[in-house]
């Protein structure tokens, strides 16, 4: 199935409904620290309801060991700073999708890294800074579900 990649989320009730999304749709969760909270906080416990047990939730000291667990697979970075839309790709059923910090995105040099396959993006109108990640995590993962029939492939 998919994974979803969090790189150094900040705000824990995103991190929250990305769990409740990754449990109910087979994803599998990627955490790349530093984390902006503690995953037993209450505000994660919430938003994610008891979903934190079916979860299938890896946690990573940074992005280099992430890299080197993840290698050879096809990462899409998930930016604003590209034209490519994400439902303009064909997926596959073991692709990730890389998302970065609330308050500052992905940096460069990870969009730009030679293991990045695509970065892409959701739309949104002119003027526009950015959609709330567990919006944006929900929008991605469901589209590329959606194009494999909402069949998992493992």
């Amino acid at each position: 199935m998919f994974n979803i990649v969090l790189y150094e989320p900040e705000i824990p009730p995103n991190t929250g409904n990305i769990i409740r999304l990754c449990a109910n749709s087979g994803a599998k969760l990627h955490l790349i620290r530093p984390l902006g909270f503690e995953l037993n906080e209450k505000q994660v416990r919430r938003s994610g309801l008891d979903y934190h047990d079916l979860a299938k939730i890896n946690i990573y000291d940074n992005y280099e060991a992430f890299l080197t667990k993840e290698s050879k697979r096809r990462i899409f970075a998930v930016t604003t700073k590209t034209k490519a839309l994400y439902h303009d790709i064909q997926y596959n059923d073991d692709d990730y999708f890389l998302f970065g910090p609330e308050t500052r995105g992905l940096p460069a040099w990870i969009r730009q890294h030679d293991q990045t396959y695509a970065q892409i993006r959701v739309p949104m109108i002119e003027n526009s800074r950015s959609l709330n990640l567990s919006n944006s995590v929900a929008v991605v993962l469901y589209e590329a579900w959606r194009q494999l029939d909402f069949v998992s492939g493992k």
